[in-house]
């Protein structure tokens, strides 16, 4: 971890997306925005360097974005890069055509052009916004932003905070370590693994709270790979409520796991106990942030209002069973794979294509196309993780249900969209092909994707 040489005292997650007045269209329940990819300089904390970085309108984190949910969201995506992007808003059960992953879904963004996104707010809950558009580059320079979807059209309050969690890599100067960008090393072991943890942006800040009541925390791993894991003060028991923008039924830990891609909403009973954050991932307890009494001047201290979902894990009767078998990377069972219809030995997939790992014996991508189901159909993803490394597995367009292992040893079956699988697990991720659409399924370990652990479900 970089030396730490100054706290910054504002938490900066309440920066908000240039907004288009709504009064100035005719139609309603449309929110319109403008977010700019740009080459920006951001400093990480006070006195450090400034670190040019790839940034959505010029913050880091991206600026949150709140709606209400059933709205409408319009966001005018400008590319002012010298590279194609686009934006993915992952976990919204999205249009096909919006969801952002170019060669799939949409041409990328070339450089100097704008799309438009335009799609329905379905779902309320905790959610993000990302590049897709060589994300492991482009996300590890920082295009990344929170977006929360409210359940009814109450602001957000001063007991409901935004927590985003990013893992850096940087060199001595304080820049993004860009001659690491593509190691195969990283590639074919956990991923990009980060030295400079920052929380909304900044390194260990002092975040302002309510000094009595409860409090709301909204926590988002935006990590290209890290696993981070959090404890609160004197282990003060956080009450889990909601699982990647999902609610669930509550419950209670001391420690918090969030994989890349992941949200974990948690509510704290009495926030004058709360004092300080730490990661502790690494055996050892870091100061992430800390956080500080203030006076409540807002009369909006209300905690959001959660409506748990309506069915449980989903009839079996008639599923479908799609088997997944995860293969690949470094100290693994696979020494060779299929890649452009053609059997190429691990060894030479690495050295010619960069491609490591496998699903069912194929090396992953968009052309790898790992079931076709019927519209309204119950689907089972039987997954094997047959590797000797964590992979937080996504899928895009749908919420699964899974019997989690991700808070102890007890199996807990919840709604979610991005699911850690331990080296060797088996689990049934389990959904409704409602959505029609090719949608992708990947490890969001993004070295992981890139390197062949992806493919496509067709919904239709």
């Amino acid at each position: 971890m970089l030396s730490r040489r100054g706290l910054i005292k504002n938490c900066l997650a309440s920066l908000v997306a240039v907004k288009v007045p709504t009064s100035a269209f005719s139609a309603k329940n449309v929110s319109r925005y403008r977010i700019v990819a740009q080459k920006s300089e951001h400093q990480f904390y006070e006195g450090a360097n400034l670190s040019d970085l790839f940034l959505y309108n010029g913050s880091s984190p991206g600026p949150l974005i709140v709606e209400k949910k059933g709205n409408i969201l319009e966001v005018e995506f400008s590319n002012l890069l010298d590279e194609p992007s686009s934006i993915h808003w992952h976990g919204i059960r999205n249009l096909n055509d919006m969801d952002g992953v170019p060669g799939l879904t949409q041409a990328p963004v070339e450089p100097g052009e704008t799309f438009t996104y335009r799609f329905p707010l379905n779902d309320a809950g905790t959610f993000w916004y990302h590049s897709h558009s060589q994300a492991w580059n482009q996300v590890a320079r920082g295009l990344c932003g929170p977006l929360i979807v409210l359940e009814d059209d109450s602001l957000m309050s001063d007991r409901d905070l935004t927590i985003a969690v990013d893992d850096w890599l940087l060199d001595e100067n304080e820049q993004i370590h860009t001659a690491s960008l593509g190691s195969l090393h990283d590639w074919s072991h956990g991923g990009r693994l980060g030295n400079f943890l920052t929380i909304n942006g900044k390194s260990a800040p002092e975040i302002k709270i309510p000094k009595t009541g409860k409090v709301h925390l909204r926590f988002l791993n935006f990590a290209n790979a890290r696993v981070m894991q959090f404890e609160l003060n004197d282990r003060l028991p956080m009450r889990i409520v909601a699982l990647d923008g999902a609610p669930c039924d509550p419950f209670m830990r001391q420690r918090l796991t969030l994989a890349p891609a992941q949200r974990v909403d948690v509510q704290i009973d009495d926030v004058s106990f709360l004092r300080e954050l730490f990661e502790v991932s690494a055996g050892e307890e870091y100061s992430a942030a800390t956080f500080a009494p203030n006076e409540v001047t807002q009369k909006l201290n209300a905690l959001p209002r959660f409506v748990l979902p309506t069915n449980n894990m989903l009839k079996m009767d008639n599923a479908e069973v799609i088997n997944i078998h995860m293969q690949g990377g470094a100290m693994g069972n696979l020494s060779s794979a299929i890649f452009e219809g053609e059997q190429k030995s691990l060894r030479e997939l690495a050295r010619s294509e960069k491609k490591l790992w496998a699903f069912n014996g194929e090396i992953g991508g968009y052309d790898l196309t790992l079931a076709e189901v019927d519209l309204g159909k119950t689907v089972v993803l039987k997954i094997w993780n047959d590797t000797r490394w964590q992979h937080g597995m996504h899928l895009h367009g749908h919420h699964f249900w899974v019997k989690s292992r991700e808070f102890g040893d007890e199996a807990n079956l919840v709604l979610r969209d991005t699911y850690l699988m331990q080296p060797g697990e088996q689990a049934d991720l389990v959904f409704e092909a409602n959505n029609p659409g090719s949608w992708l399924f990947h490890c969001h370990m993004l070295e992981h994707h890139v390197s062949g652990m992806g493919g496509i479900i067709t919904v239709g």
